[in-house]
């Protein structure tokens, strides 16, 4: 049977001052910046008019609200008003699960509404398959999704030969 190894007293003392001091040199090296109060997230870069942008990413954050509206639409933020954690979480759901369904095919950002015990999902669709395939995706998507959600599911879908663009950056 092994002994634990004892130390001695001084040791822990001697210990805690290091660590006292290295504490002390490292606020004596704090360093700080001015706040920098640039608005620069979800904004899309100015180019030569080379980069097309839809319309979601056209408008800046500042203006959702005032020229577009939220992506997900429901009474969850009202006063006294419950599930708004549960509602943000299933969005989450919802936009992964139609990402991974019809994947590469996404043209635009899904707009999610809720009136109701019913869920609409708005899409655009690039044309990258047949008319069939579409028919059993959404078919299948409005299935699980209905019954994952236990409410109605709606998928309104629109397909487009190309990337709807908005303007040229």
């Amino acid at each position: 049977m092994a002994m634990p190894i004892r130390t001695a007293p001084w040791k822990g003392i001697l210990l805690r001052l290091c660590r006292q001091q290295a504490f002390i040199q490292e606020a004596r090296c704090l360093q700080t910046t001015a706040v920098c109060c640039k608005k620069k997230a979800g904004h899309v870069k100015v180019g030569k008019g080379f980069k097309p942008v839809t319309y979601e990413q056209a408008n800046p954050p500042y203006r959702i609200g005032v020229r577009k509206s939220w992506n997900s639409l429901h009474t969850a933020n009202l006063h006294e008003e419950e599930g708004a954690p549960e509602r943000t979480v299933e969005d989450v759901f919802i936009r992964k699960f139609i990402y991974g369904t019809f994947h590469n095919t996404l043209a635009a950002e899904t707009i999610i509404k809720r009136r109701a015990n019913q869920i609409i999902i708005c899409l655009v669709l690039r044309r990258m398959m047949p008319p069939g395939k579409y028919y059993f995706l959404i078919a299948y998507s409005e299935a699980l999704l209905s019954y994952w959600l236990k409410c109605i599911v709606k998928l309104e879908v629109q397909v487009v030969d190309d990337m709807p663009i908005y303007k040229w950056l």
